[in-house]
């Protein structure tokens, strides 16, 4: 009896010690592990099923855009984190360069700009897209009292071009240098902007993004403040698109009944270039196989409703589609559009309202098609 229990102390000062041992070298004590083991599953099979996608801020179409997804999309086998981010520009660095950042919302102008400029490197290889999600809309804003009816009247003066890195300061930059047009850029949000047009310190605020937008709808007529127009120019018509604003859009600047023509820009879902044998690409693979049959569910409410544009089949001129989109695409037999079928449905929704891109009988829309090549053709002879 007394050899049992001096077996059983020796064994117990035993494990203490190696318990000890344990804890001082950081590794988890042996009652501990098989919970380490559990955590760790759990931590990989949460990792493993999730894709970051970087967005904008709160008051934006981006972030919106992101939530959808994931309010859509999460489930057994995926998970979709949308996360804050700087906008355009930005997202396409972070999509480039941030670790755990797999998908990003961007501007097709600002992918054309950045692999011309090459100024974060060569991307075009680095870069592909996904689909083409929408259209965002150029928010020209002046004070009515301002004598300024044209954005050629801009020119000489103070113009705020939205926040630094953001799209819409970039896509701006590109509007005004394509227009040559020199004005004086600062940098500030929408709330601010619209604070210093009526203290005089700037002569208009630009915005680009999904209409309707939450700043500009803070904004009144009555209260001094009014849209001014863009014209769709031959020097813009390579990277952007005609469109309206409407009565519908901002009743309270925009009288009804009245529009006022300006542009637009393609917004995509972006992805960095993983090799087909990471677990990266994978997730992104999974995350197309999700999104895809399921694009019909976003263009419902709650959703925004800018996804109602939302063409998964649209190319994006100069850029490669992500593998397992392209696999995708051509599995469900869905036919690729062309450049300018994108701006004729896009003119014509701009023109009539959404929806009516698809309403006229077969050999009518492909009249109009017609009528609209010949138009942009007489256009860049011009």
């Amino acid at each position: 009896m007394r050899q049992v229990s001096a077996f059983v102390a020796i064994f117990c000062v035993a494990f203490l010690l190696s318990d000890q041992a344990a804890a001082q070298d950081g590794r988890p004590k042996k009652h501990e592990r098989a919970d380490g083991q559990t955590a760790n599953r759990l931590g990989y099979e949460i990792n493993k099923d999730t894709v970051g996608i970087i967005s904008g801020n709160p008051n934006g179409t981006y972030l919106r855009l992101a939530y959808d997804m994931s309010a859509v999309l999460d489930g057994d086998n995926l998970r979709v984190l949308p996360i804050i981010g700087a906008g355009g520009g930005g997202n396409i660095k972070d999509v480039r360069f941030l670790k755990g950042i797999d998908l990003g919302i961007t501007q097709s102008v600002l992918l054309n700009r950045f692999k011309r400029t090459n100024e974060i490197g060569p991307i075009e290889d680095k870069i592909v897209y996904i689909a083409k999600l929408n259209n965002e809309e150029m928010h020209l804003i002046v004070r009515s009292d301002s004598g300024i009816n044209s954005i050629e009247q801009l020119a000489g003066k103070k113009v705020n071009f939205s926040d630094i890195g953001s799209g819409s300061q970039l896509s701006n930059q590109e509007i005004f240098n394509r227009l040559n047009i020199k004005v004086t850029e600062v940098n500030m949000g929408q709330a601010d902007a619209f604070e210093a047009m009526k203290r005089g310190e700037i002569a208009a605020t630009i915005l680009i993004a999904g209409k309707p937008t939450g700043s500009t709808r803070t904004l009144k007529s009555a209260e001094g403040f009014k849209i001014l127009p863009v014209k769709y120019s031959k020097a813009l018509q390579d990277d952007f698109l005609p469109a309206v604003l409407t009565h519908e859009d901002y009743p309270d600047l925009i009288a009804k009944g009245e529009q006022v023509d300006t542009i637009a820009v393609s917004c995509v879902l972006i992805a960095y270039n993983w090799d087909k044998n990471t677990d990266r690409y994978q997730r992104i693979s999974r995350f197309v196989e999700a999104f895809f049959p399921r694009i019909k569910d976003f263009q419902k409410k709650p959703r925004h409703p800018k996804w109602k544009e939302a063409n998964l089949a649209a190319v994006v001129p100069g850029w490669k589609r992500h593998d397992a989109a392209e696999e995708w695409l051509a599995k469900n037999r869905m036919p690729a559009v062309s450049n300018e079928r994108q701006q004729f449905d896009a003119y014509v929704t701009a023109q009539r309202g959404q929806g009516t891109a698809n309403a006229f009988a077969p050999e009518e829309r492909e009249r109009l098609f017609e009528d609209f090549l010949k138009w942009k053709q007489a256009r860049e002879r011009q």
